[in-house]
């Protein structure tokens, strides 16, 4: 079903494939409407870093690596551009493990698969997360 969130305009500034996805989840699954920053939303969804990384996790015999874990973390906060907070600042984190051996092709296929995968999850996570939060205390009624 429609989310409801807790505005009915919001800014998502940006152009990463992130935030493309984000505007697209909240434009057809909530009842916000996406407008631009000037338009003075309601509120402003902010993206304050987005991070991936890749960390050995095991090596095998001969010291080469067995498995690696994918990580992905975006950090948002949610304000109404006049100082008042929907939701503070916060970081998401994400990981996923990954085998590894000589087929070196594939394995990149699926790690961007896996990348991917991760970031819808993400998307997921914060529609979830803007559901939740709550109204400046400024803007109550």
């Amino acid at each position: 079903g429609a989310a409801t969130m807790p505005f009915n305009t919001v800014a998502v500034p940006g152009a990463s494939q992130l935030v493309i996805d984000l505007q697209r989840n909240i434009a057809s699954s909530s009842n916000a409407k996406i407008v631009p920053r000037n338009k003075e939303p309601e509120a402003i969804l902010e993206i304050l870093g987005e991070i991936r990384d890749k960390v050995i996790l095991s090596l095998n015999t001969q010291g080469r690596v067995r498995e690696y874990q994918l990580r992905y973390a975006v950090s948002f906060r949610v304000h109404n551009g006049r100082g008042g907070e929907f939701l503070a600042p916060v970081t998401i984190p994400l990981r996923r493990d990954i085998t590894f051996n000589d087929q070196v092709l594939a394995k990149e296929s699926e790690e961007a698969l896996l990348y991917r995968e991760m970031q819808s999850d993400m998307v997921q996570q914060i529609m979830r997360r803007l559901q939740a939060a709550k109204p400046p205390a400024d803007e109550e009624e």
